[in-house]
């Protein structure tokens, strides 16, 4: 069973998270693969799939999750038959590149349900690059309009809107 030994790191944003030192084995990587491509899969089946008994396929999982490696689980919803078919993603430029800049708006752009990723970048177009799903063209005109411009700093918005998901994934390569 591979050994996990856990340090303690920093992320961009200060906020601690668990380093591993030790690479993930076949075992990890196949329960890894498994549990993204069905998070409710039972223990046993998981067990089954990967070749070992429930009780040390259970250790495993805890181990991924108490390493931060299996973040989360979550239902994957289908935001069309919500009615939400618009995707847009808006390039948001701003007038200072400051830390506390940043934070503002980054503060703001978590309350706003319609953003589903919000990515700081680099680049000559933009800071931040957000991806939202709306309604329709004016719900995206009232988000526009009534939210995200009126954030204190951002001096531009450019938006392109999604025609088709070619790739869409939530799977890590593992």
């Amino acid at each position: 069973m591979a050994c996990f030994t856990k340090c303690l790191a920093f992320s961009a944003n200060n906020a601690p998270t668990i380093a591993m030192d030790h690479e993930l084995d076949r075992y990890d990587r196949q329960i890894l693969s498994a549990l993204q491509a069905d998070g409710r899969i039972s223990n046993q089946e998981l067990a089954d799939r990967i070749g070992l008994s429930p009780s040390p396929c259970l250790r495993r999982v805890r181990m991924l999750e108490d390493a931060g490696i299996i973040a989360g689980y979550r239902a994957l919803v289908d935001a069309r038959k919500l009615g939400l078919t618009l995707m847009a993603l808006i390039g948001i430029s701003m007038d200072k590149h400051t830390p506390e800049r940043f934070d503002s708006l980054e503060a703001v752009i978590r309350d706003i349900p319609e953003v589903l990723e919000c990515l700081l970048i680099t680049g000559q177009q933009a800071d931040y690059q957000l991806k939202v799903v709306v309604r329709d063209m004016d719900a995206y005109q009232h988000l526009l309009l009534n939210q995200i411009t009126r954030i204190e700093g951002v001096t531009g918005v450019h938006t392109s809107f999604v025609l088709r998901r070619v790739v869409d994934r939530t799977a890590l390569p593992v």
